[in-house]
């Protein structure tokens, strides 16, 4: 595969809603079309945009798109796409997980720019976290930008110690920074101190821009972490809510809330008022006024669960057998998704903002595999410890190669030694060991290369990051899974997201602006990066204001400029 750094030109070819007893209810039948509302215009006399609502519905691939507009003919998606342009051949950064997924829909980069290659990797220039005396400290530390970093990751608001949760959690802050814990953040040895997330993050965002053009910005996402969503400033968002949504509050059934589909659907719930709030004038909370943002919008997790989960709520998850049609308990996910999409454009007429908004759904990731036939279920635990002792063994008195790894349906690897020589080691291991797993039905299998088809070392995943070998948070190895191999110990999950299949990466761009009469099928191959400078050509602002756009080269989508 070529490097994942653009230069200048595309790469890749490839309602209503209330809050009731702490779930939201939602129905609807046919949503309003955006384009039937009336609308003022710019001097130019195009419809005027002042607002951009965006929707990442994580796990949403184009096919479940088509399938449900086709089968669901009255639904809110179907209304958007009579009226919108749908971006067919659309394809996430890889890796395929959440963190560089989102982060490239508001930066315009992919992870060699933005230096966010993950939610959970490791990086060899800073200290470990809780470091407080940095002299003499040996560099290389976890990065770990999830639940763990919360003060408390098991309470719906992260620690912030709310009375009456769940059904309190709209109270939560709209400044999360606040609730991570310091001691868990890795540690900057040039100042010894924790590196929060919005720190991390290498340039600024939609949000930043939009900031300093004195519009009003706001956000809801799945962890605290998701405050690097502010960009370098620290500043970008206005109104960012981000309760855990992997709790363990009271819910439907006890545990996760991401092993129960209703569970996850009541905590997208909370998000989905969130956005309601702010289009009817207020904070996320409802309690007090403030502008209708420029750029908002939230990440669904409920489509995700279900395509991860074999079963829930007596409904089985994933895929019927053709690989495509959405099974019984996915197919309920996409109708809660429609309907919370329904209750955003009902009241998006109401307020007298139809007019004046453009929506953009999307997805973070895919999932993979969508065919139950070809899930591959591998412990990478036996991998990894056949390559240290097979280290060890070659090197007298050496201590573990592995020092982190990022196995979900991609391997990643940062090894202690970060040498070439190391990483080729490692490469060498991985393609001629054999590794055991199970299939959809437990039985066993065998996968060879380590369930790997294509394997970087060193300087080669340098080089198919685009970025340099001297860069700290690149991976020493980096491995393309399988078709369907997904690294886990266990039979809990029938798909993952992280790697560089079709599965993981054809996620939905549907862009529905005020005024379209009109549906478009485009299917030139974009990215996600695109997002970002569209959402600020739509608002009048200009894409070159993103930093990683002016290295990238990264366009607004086609047919989209204003």
């Amino acid at each position: 595969m070529a490097p994942i750094r653009r230069t200048a030109r595309p790469r890749f070819l490839a309602a209503s809603a209330a809050i009731a007893g702490g779930a939201l209810l939602v129905g609807v039948t046919a949503a309003p079309s955006l384009a039937d509302e009336g609308h003022g215009g710019d001097h130019d006399g195009r419809t005027a945009v002042k607002h951009v609502l965006l929707l990442s519905v994580d796990g949403l691939h184009q096919k479940d798109l088509d399938w449900y507009v086709r089968t669901h003919p009255a639904s809110a998606l179907a209304a958007l796409a009579a009226h919108g342009t749908d971006y067919t051949h659309a394809s996430t950064p890889v890796p395929s997980d959440s963190f560089p997924g989102m982060v490239a829909q508001v930066t315009g980069g992919n992870p060699g720019t933005t230096g966010v290659y993950y939610d959970d990797t490791f990086n060899h220039a800073l200290l470990p976290a809780g470091t407080t005396n940095c002299v003499g400290v040996k560099p290389g530390a976890e990065v770990a930008y999830t639940e763990a970093a919360d003060k408390n990751q098991n309470s719906i608001d992260a620690g912030q110690g709310l009375s009456g949760l769940p059904g309190s959690i709209l109270s939560m802050t709209g400044t999360p920074a606040t609730l991570l814990d310091p001691a868990q953040l890795p540690v900057d040895p040039a100042t010894c101190k924790p590196v929060y997330p919005h720190q991390y993050i290498k340039v600024n965002t939609v949000f930043e821009v939009a900031k300093h053009a004195g519009l009003h910005t706001a956000w809801s996402d799945k962890h605290p972490a998701y405050e690097i969503l502010n960009g370098p400033s620290g500043t970008g968002v206005d109104d960012l809510f981000t309760p855990e949504i992997n709790s363990k509050a009271a819910a439907p059934f006890t545990g996760d809330w991401t092993q129960d589909n209703l569970a996850t659907q009541q905590y997208d719930g909370y998000k989905v008022k969130a956005v309601l709030n702010e289009i009817d004038g207020k904070d996320h909370s409802g309690a007090s006024a403030a502008p209708v943002p420029a750029i908002f919008g939230m990440n669904f997790q409920t489509v995700s669960t279900a395509q991860k989960l074999p079963t829930s709520d007596g409904l089985t998850g994933g895929y019927l057998a053709d690989g495509s049609t959405p099974g019984p308990l996915l197919s309920k996910a996409l109708d809660y998704v429609d309907a919370s999409l329904g209750a955003f454009t009902s009241e998006l007429k109401k307020t007298g903002h139809a007019g004046d908004t453009t929506i953009i759904v999307s997805a973070k990731h895919g999932q993979s595999p969508t065919d139950p036939a070809a899930l591959k279920r591998v412990d990478d635990g036996p991998i990894i410890a056949g390559l240290n002792t097979a280290w060890k063994a070659a090197h007298s008195g050496a201590t573990d190669l592995v020092a982190f790894s990022t196995d979900d349906d991609i391997m990643q690897l940062w090894l202690n030694d970060h040498t070439q020589a190391a990483a080729d080691f490692a490469k060498q291991y991985l393609a001629t060991h054999s590794a055991a797993g199970n299939t959809i039905s437990k039985a066993p299998t065998t996968v060879q290369a380590s369930g790997l088809t294509t394997i970087y070392a060193g300087a080669g995943v340098a080089k198919y990051f685009g970025t340099a070998s001297t860069d700290p948070r690149i991976p020493d190895v980096l491995g393309i899974a399988q078709t369907g191999v997904v690294y886990t110990g266990g039979t809990a999950k029938i798909a993952e997201h992280g790697g560089a299949s079709a599965d993981d990466r054809n996620v939905p761009i549907l862009v529905s602006t005020p005024g379209a009469k009109h549906a478009q099928r485009i299917g030139a191959p974009v990215e996600t990066t695109q997002i970002a400078p569209t959402i600020l050509d739509q608002l009048g602002l200009d894409p070159r204001a993103l930093q990683a756009v002016k290295i990238e080269g990264t366009e607004a989508l086609p047919a989209s400029r204003r």
